[in-house]
């Protein structure tokens, strides 16, 4: 099952839009750990100690290519504008 997913960091209230070419429960990627620690810096110690990440599924496919699901990958980043460094992770493609 391939799968595009949207992880929303509470803490930040900042998202990601990212894609797995199979079906998993657990797995979580990430952006870029600089750019999510810069962030994390910036907030009080006690939500640096305690906080939720939220992931959810926002499309899936029994069947469909690789570049079919780049390019839904791309579709929900634009949509959701997780590109702009105000509102997300992704940094590609760049925020216009």
């Amino acid at each position: 099952m391939k799968q595009i997913y949207k992880i929303t960091y509470l803490a930040t209230q900042k998202i990601y839009i990212g894609k797995v070419a199979y079906e998993s429960f657990r797995y979580f990627w990430s952006p870029d750990i600089e750019v999510v620690n810069e962030d994390f810096r910036k907030l009080p110690k006690e939500l640096q100690k305690d906080y939720s990440v939220r992931k959810e599924i926002l499309w899936e496919a029994e069947d469909c290519s690789d570049s079919e699901l780049a390019e839904k990958e791309v579709d929900f980043i634009r949509q959701f504008q997780s590109n702009n460094p105000e509102i997300g992770y992704n940094r590609w493609p760049k925020f216009e």
